[in-house]
């Protein structure tokens, strides 16, 4: 006699609330990018409002309107008081274009191609994504550098706190696939008398020349275009050599190489820092990482999740110690190693 004593209407199956939580991903996503798109969060900067003022300000219809703002507020990324839309801490600081944080330029090209996504099982059966964002790079790399900066710049400045990097008098700076070079423009800001050779693709490298210029160091910087595994570089000349965001691009024997020549360029007791989103023992725990490796495979040919064994051990095997890894804010991550002495 089957479930005696315990009737059938106690058997509770398992929660489906995971399975939601991605179907519901994707308009998740685009709920936030319509916002920006349409300029809601800027259009609430200043006061907040009800849906028909703010639809009269964007020129939209009140229905539409307070639909997409009321999926924002479940979101959490806007709060609503009886028929008042505002702001909160969360948007104010990172959705507005100024805002102290700023992801505004960063949310839509983060994932990459977005056309990738939907050819992802494709991806997988030919190891090779649709459209790699390899075959024009300055076309992908220009936005996403732009749009990374303010957190990577959080990112660089916070790390002095356990790298005290200020304390050099006058550090030679090696930044390879700079970016718009925040790692530089942080360290040159806490060392006055610090140099920086900065490094990344024609096209791409442009942008760190206007972000120096705009943070008032770009007249201590030398800007070297090209390939960073064939650019010119001098051995055992530089005090700090920077790798940020930029092996899990390149696969595993071209991440090993860039920490080879990172490795060459320091002078004896000179550090690396590398920094990534690291894949920890228990992948559960580091989600954030799992799903940026993922993002490499849907849109590089390379591109790879990084686990922090693997990362330490590049580090190792070129020669580098005192290997430690720190976490100037949240979800960045950075191995700081040093070169030993002769």
């Amino acid at each position: 006699m089957a479930h005696v004593g315990r009737p059938f209407m106690d058997y509770k199956p398992p929660a489906a609330a995971p399975v939601w939580a991605v179907i519901e991903g994707l308009g998740r996503y685009h709920v936030l990018l319509a916002a920006l798109e349409l300029g809601v969060f800027e259009a609430l900067a200043d006061a907040g409002a009800t849906a028909d003022e703010l639809a009269g300000r964007l020129d939209l219809p009140v229905g539409h309107t307070e639909a997409l703002l009321d999926s924002v507020v479940a979101l959490g990324l806007l709060d609503r008081v009886v028929d008042g839309f505002m702001l909160n801490d969360a948007a104010r600081r990172y959705l507005l274009v100024d805002g102290a944080a700023s992801m505004a330029g960063l949310i839509p090209v983060a994932p990459g191609p977005h056309e990738n996504w939907t050819r992802l099982a494709d991806t997988v059966r030919s190891g090779r994504p649709a459209t790699p964002i390899d075959d024009d790079p300055a076309a992908f790399y220009v936005p996403l550098v732009e749009g990374t900066f303010t957190t990577m710049w959080r990112c660089a400045t916070r790390a002095d706190f356990r790298m005290r990097y200020s304390a050099l008098a006058a550090p030679r700076i090696l930044d390879l696939g700079a970016g718009g070079a925040p790692w530089s423009i942080a360290m040159l800001q806490a060392c006055g008398d610090g140099r920086a050779t900065i490094n990344d693709l024609d096209g791409v490298i442009d942008v760190a020349r206007r972000k120096t210029a705009t943070h008032g160091v770009a007249d201590r910087c030398e800007f070297r275009p090209g390939d960073f595994h064939a650019v010119a570089i001098e051995d055992g000349a530089y005090d700090i050599a920077v790798l940020g965001h930029v092996c899990r691009t390149e696969g595993p024997d071209g991440a090993r190489h860039l920490v080879e020549r990172a490795h060459a360029a320091l002078r004896p007791e000179g550090r690396v820092v590398l920094a990534d989103y690291f894949v920890g023992p228990n992948h559960k725990m580091t989600p954030h990482a799992v799903l940026m490796g993922m993002t490499m495979m849907a849109s590089t040919v390379n591109g790879f999740g990084v686990t922090a064994e693997v990362a330490s051990g590049w580090l190792r095997d070129a020669g580098f110690e005192a290997i430690r890894l720190i976490e100037p804010i949240g979800f960045q991550f950075a191995y700081v190693a040093s070169k030993p002495r002769d």
